[in-house]
């Protein structure tokens, strides 16, 4: 199991880890929007591939991270998302908002 983490990969490419869920989501939240707004890329891509596993706090920090992004002015594009997380997104009518 990797360790749970948001990074700015490379420019512009936030990266989320490990396990997304209620005891990771709080701090990740966090430092994904303070890696949002020091950004000076007009686009950003949220890649997922490195999730482990994800319960519905996942997709809620990458809406959460859209919606930072928006506030900033920038572009997203998500990729990579696990299945478990895109089953999610179905269930919740989110699949085409996060279409990666």
């Amino acid at each position: 199991m990797s360790e749970t983490g948001v990074s700015m990969a490379e420019p512009g490419v936030l990266r989320l880890a490990g396990v997304l869920d209620y005891r990771s989501g709080p701090a990740l939240r966090k430092q994904g929007k303070a890696l949002i707004e020091a950004s000076g890329e007009p686009r950003l891509v949220l890649d997922c591939s490195a999730v482990e596993k994800s319960s519905s706090v996942g997709l809620s920090l990458l809406l959460a991270f859209i919606r930072d992004g928006q506030a900033a002015g920038k572009a997203f594009e998500v990729r990579g998302m696990p299945d478990d997380m895109r089953e999610i997104a179905e269930v919740y009518d989110l699949d085409e908002v996060l279409a990666s």
